[in-house]
């Protein structure tokens, strides 16, 4: 305890406390308003066809500096600061929101009852958003000043040395616009004037049932080298279990004559790659991603429980920081954050938009306060991507169906309560990891800790209002669970909740995946990301396969010139660096580009405004157009010049 001590008596901000510079203005916060809503529909859409997200963090604080520095000429790391605080909290409440709540308009569909209302997704998606930050207010002293130098805080700390380097905000924040631009461009073309299609594919013959396919598209271009080859690969390999095992397999059992298996009501012959991996691989991948994401927790639990105590122990000692002297001590009044979490408690029992009842409420109260504080540890240990924010979900729902079917509150009322528990878990435990990471930045570089609060909660606000809007928007065009918008996770969720509450589930299938989970655990291999790309259509994994390929060129440099290891950075090693910058901040462009685009095409699809010229290019056009789009990638990482 004494070395924790030292370390945090030590440690000196980029800003010293006694000095004051522009920081919660009216430029940041309607800056970061802007952001927390492009990059929350950016991911919302992301998230919905590939199921998963990126921060955002990084890409609000370099255009943050090309606009605060470069057009407005004013210099204010900490304004800069606020911006990336306010608008990652836009895209870590998509995140939450579209983990579930898709579940809600699949079910209000099938039971003849249209859609959820825009007040509802908003109530519950607001309520999980403020929770969030109001749960991680008492944990800020202890896992972020406490533990410095002992919780990393990878995103956070890595915002902040994109902060610190400021100078370079212009050329910086132009790979993250011209990213954006190219990103919407391309999807535009493609899906709006449907000049090539945007996805291809073809069977293998004589190998029947087997298929490979590729969506051809920016986003997943992005998030290949945003997370690397090695995440890739683990993707890959999954949709190759599917793709060239799994299916084949099936087909062949089909094709020995009138073969039907549940849960298809249709001999498994006329059914196609398409329909085998509708009715039964997606089964499959629901039950090793459910296995992966509860084993992760289990594996926490050891963490969890030492964090909590913690909590524990500094929780009472919280509620002096808002009197702090120093600027870089000051959190929000204890007597704030208790009165606002009474508040939404109450009204989660009270309002009909939050269908939970009195038990509901409490659950999210205890669940929520317990996994804030899970997610915020792991986060810090291990990074947001590795946060098992679905386990954490999964467990809730699990726990949540069985108390509401014990209690008589089963069918679909029970059903949709217990999801709606689960979303606004879910959204707690996302918004609680993120304001953590954010809290970390600001410690590094200055920041005054209770206006970044102030700021979390005015992203939530922001991002609540507009989910709903595009939640809605997007099911009107292509509907959740289509080809278009597979929505992975909430479909898992919905899965979940019906097998718990009614045993529909063919739990044979789901078996099988639980036992390829557990297969590829005895391996030593991470389970989350394999099972990911089980659950998905290949076509998704091969382009994100080619960003994680021209990322593993320039990692493997990098370890070359021994850019991570080396006492010294070799002049070398900090250009590697410098071009795996650019490249994520190209790619995260070329992620919020499409993601931008496809909400626009959803209102053209809603209002039936068709843009299609009747040129198409076929497949040989996709591939070219892949091909340069793939080049300039390249052009802002491989090939860059320093």
């Amino acid at each position: 305890m004494a070395k924790e001590s030292s370390i945090k008596e030590e440690f000196k901000p980029f800003i010293p406390a006694d000095k004051i510079l522009p920081e919660f203005t009216m430029t940041s916060i309607l800056l970061g308003i802007l952001l927390a809503v492009v990059f929350g529909a950016a991911n919302a859409y992301l998230g919905l066809k590939v199921g998963m997200t990126i921060s955002a963090s990084i890409p609000a604080a370099v255009i943050s500096m090309g606009i605060i520095r470069g057009l407005l000429k004013k210099e204010s790391i900490l304004e800069n600061n606020m911006v990336q605080t306010i608008g990652s909290a836009g895209e870590s409440l998509a995140a939450g929101a579209i983990f579930t709540l898709p579940a809600l308009y699949i079910w209000l569909e099938e039971w003849g009852k249209g859609t959820p209302s825009l007040l509802t997704i908003t109530t519950i998606a607001l309520c999980g958003g403020v929770l969030g930050v109001l749960f991680m207010v008492p944990l800020r002293k202890a896992l972020i000043v406490k533990e410095h130098g002992v919780l990393p805080y990878p995103e956070g700390t890595a915002c902040a040395e994109v902060l610190l380097a400021g100078e370079e905000g212009g050329d910086k924040a132009k790979a993250c616009f011209t990213g954006l631009g190219m990103g919407a461009l391309y999807k535009f073309i493609a899906d709006g004037l449907k000049l090539f299609p945007s996805e291809i594919e073809t069977s293998i013959k004589g190998y029947k049932g087997a298929a490979i396919g590729a969506d051809v598209l920016p986003a997943l271009l992005g998030v290949g080298f945003i997370i690397g080859p090695t995440i890739s690969a683990y993707m890959l390999a999954g949709a190759f279990i599917g793709w060239f095992a799994l299916i084949p397999l099936i087909a062949n059992i089909g094709s020995m004559g009138e073969v039907i298996m549940y849960p298809a009501s249709v001999p498994i012959s006329e059914l196609g790659y398409w329909g085998i991996w509708n009715f039964y691989i997606r089964y499959v991948g629901a039950g090793a991603v459910a296995f992966g994401g509860v084993f992760s927790l289990i594996k926490s639990l050891p963490l969890i429980v030492q964090t909590f105590k913690d909590a524990m122990k500094d929780y009472s000692a919280s509620g002096s920081g808002a009197t702090s002297l120093k600027r870089t001590e000051q959190d929000m009044p204890m007597k704030f954050v208790l009165i606002g979490v009474l508040v939404i408690v109450l009204s989660m029992m009270m309002l009909p938009t939050i269908p939970v009842g009195f038990g509901g409420a409490l659950m999210i109260a205890v669940f929520g306060f317990f996994f804030a504080t899970v997610s915020s540890r792991i986060v810090g240990l291990v990074g947001s991507s590795s946060n098992p924010v679905s386990g954490m979900t999964i467990a809730t729902l699990i726990i949540t169906a069985i108390v509401f079917k014990s209690t008589g509150n089963d069918g679909q009322t029970g059903m949709i309560a217990t999801l709606t528990v689960g979303a606004i878990i879910c959204i707690v435990a996302a918004m609680a990891g993120d304001t953590s990471q954010d809290l970390k930045t600001g410690f590094l570089v200055g920041a005054t800790p209770k206006k970044q609060q102030y700021g979390e909660l005015i992203g939530s606000f922001a991002a609540a209002i507009a989910i709903g809007s595009v939640l809605t928007l997007l099911n009107q065009a292509w509907g959740f669970g289509s080809a278009e918008l597979p929505a992975p996770q909430a479909t898992l969720m919905k899965l979940v909740i019906e097998g718990v509450m009614g045993g529909s589930l063919p739990w044979a299938l789901v078996f099988t995946g639980v036992g390829i989970g557990i297969a590829i655990e005895l391996l030593g291999l991470p389970v989350l990301p394999i099972a990911i790309g089980l659950y998905l259509p290949i076509h998704l994994s091969t382009p994100i396969m080619v960003g994680g390929i021209i990322r593993g060129v320039l990692d493997k440099k990098l370890n070359k010139a021994g850019g991570e290891e080396a006492v010294h950075e070799s002049k070398e090693a900090r250009g590697f660096k410098d071009k795996i910058e650019s490249g994520i901040l190209y790619a995260s462009g070329l992620i919020a580009g499409e993601g931008l685009i496809g909400i626009l095409l959803a209102v053209f699809a809603v209002a039936e405004w068709n843009l299609d010229r009747g040129v198409n290019l076929g497949q040989m056009g996709s591939l070219a157009f892949f091909a340069l789009l793939t080049y300039s990638l390249m052009r802002h990482s491989v090939l860059k010049k320093n």
